[in-house]
C-alpha cells in the first residue's frame, strides 16, 4: 500500500505540474451524476478552486442526482447532454454507463468507480480511448479483502449475509467473487438484493431473518444513499457488518474498508483541468486507486458485544472511539 501510495502521489504531481498557470477563460460548465450529493465533491471542488476555477467566475456545476433507483439515470445524463455541459463527472458504474450511452463526444470523468474494464465501461485502463476516462477503486481485490477483514473480526463466522445491488452490473460480478471467497473460506452465503432505495428497508429486514452471524454489504452507490440507517439497523439486530465505505462506519457502521474516495475526486480534478485546456480523455489513462483507508467504530463494536483484536487495531487508519 505505501508503494501504491507513493506512485499516487508521484502520478498526481506529474498531473498538477502539467497545468497551464491560468484556467480557460470563458464560463465551463460541468455537470456531475450520481445517486447523491457525496462528501468526496467537495475535495473535486476544493482542488478546481485551487487549479483557478471560481463558481460563479469561470465554473458552474450542474448536478442531477438519481437517489431513488438506477433507472433514473438514463434521464438524467440525457438531460446533461441537452443542456450542453462541458463534461461530465461521474460516481458508480450505473451512472458510467447510462453517460456512456448518452454521449459519445463530451468528455466524461469518472470519480469513483469499482472496476471499468470488466463492466464494458473502458477497453483497457492504459488507453481507454473515446470520451471516458478517471479512476477505480479495485473493486473485486477490495472486496476480496473486506471479507478476510470481517473473518478476522468474527472467527467464528459459518453464515454471512450478503447486501446488494439487483441493477448495478458490477454487483452480479462482485457477489460471484465474495461467493467464491466465502465457499473458499467454508461459509454459507445468504444473498439479498435490492431494486432500489424504497425497497432497501425491506432488504434489510429480509437480511436479519436469514439470521446471518455477520453481513457483507457489497460496494453500491445506490445502497450507500442510506448509510446512516443501514449502520444502524445492523446494531439493533446485533450483525457485525463490513462496509464499503467510510461514512458507514461515521454514521455507526462497525467497519468499513475502502478506497479514499476523496483522494480520488482529487486526482479526478486535475483530469477535468487537463482536460478542459484540451488533453483528450480517451489518450488519459484510467487510474487505480492507491490510497485505503480502514475505519473501525469502537462504540458500534462495543454496543455488539466484540472486541476488536489488537492486530486489527493496529492497522486501522481511524478509530472511532
Amino acid at each position: 500500500m505505501r508503494r501504491r501510495e507513493f506512485l499516487g502521489s508521484l502520478l498526481l504531481t506529474a498531473m498538477m505540474e502539467h497545468a497551464q498557470a491560468q484556467p480557460p477563460g470563458k464560463l465551463v460548465r460541468i455537470g456531475v451524476l450520481m445517486a447523491e450529493p457525496f462528501q468526496p465533491l467537495q475535495g473535486l471542488r476544493q482542488e478546481l478552486h485551487r487549479l483557478g476555477y471560481v463558481e460563479g467566475q469561470n465554473l458552474r456545476f450542474d448536478y442531477r442526482f438519481a437517489g431513488q433507483g438506477d433507472d433514473q439515470y438514463p434521464a438524467l445524463a440525457n438531460e446533461l447532454v441537452t443542456l450542453g455541459v462541458d463534461l461530465i463527472v461521474i460516481f458508480g458504474t450505473p451512472a458510467t454507463l447510462a453517460a456512456k450511452r448518452a454521449t459519445s463526444t463530451i468528455p466524461i470523468v469518472i470519480g469513483g468507480i469499482a472496476e471499468a474494464v470488466s463492466t464494458g465501461v473502458v477497453p483497457n485502463l492504459a488507453r481507454p480511448g473515446g470520451n471516458i476516462t478517471g479512476f477505480t477503486s479495485l473493486g473485486f481485490d477490495l472486496e476480496s479483502k473486506r471479507l478476510e477483514l470481517l473473518k478476522e473480526l468474527v472467527p467464528h463466522l459459518s453464515r454471512l449475509g450478503v447486501l446488494a445491488s439487483a441493477t448495478n452490473p458490477y454487483s452480479a460480478a462482485s457477489v460471484r467473487r465474495v461467493q467464491r471467497d466465502a465457499e473458499a473460506l467454508g461459509l454459507t452465503v445468504e444473498l439479498v438484493a435490492v431494486q432500489d432505495k424504497e425497497n432497501l428497508e425491506t432488504g434489510l429486514v429480509r437480511l436479519a431473518q436469514a439470521r446471518p452471524d455477520a453481513v457483507f454489504v457489497i460496494s453500491d452507490a445506490l445502497l450507500y444513499t442510506m448509510p446512516k440507517r443501514t449502520a444502524e439497523f445492523m446494531v439493533e439486530h446485533r450483525l457485525p457488518a463490513m462496509f464499503p465505505f467510510r461514512g458507514y462506519a461515521e454514521a455507526g457502521g462497525l467497519m468499513a474498508y475502502s478506497a479514499d474516495q476523496n483522494e480520488l475526486f482529487r486526482r479526478a480534478a486535475v483530469y477535468v483541468d487537463r482536460i478542459l485546456r484540451g488533453d483528450h480523455p480517451g489518450d488519459l489513462p484510467v487510474q487505480q486507486a492507491t490510497k485505503f483507508e480502514l475505519v473501525i467504530n469502537l462504540q458500534t463494536a462495543k454496543a455488539l458485544g466484540l472486541t476488536i483484536p489488537p492486530t486489527l487495531l493496529a492497522r486501522a487508519d481511524k478509530v472511532i472511539e
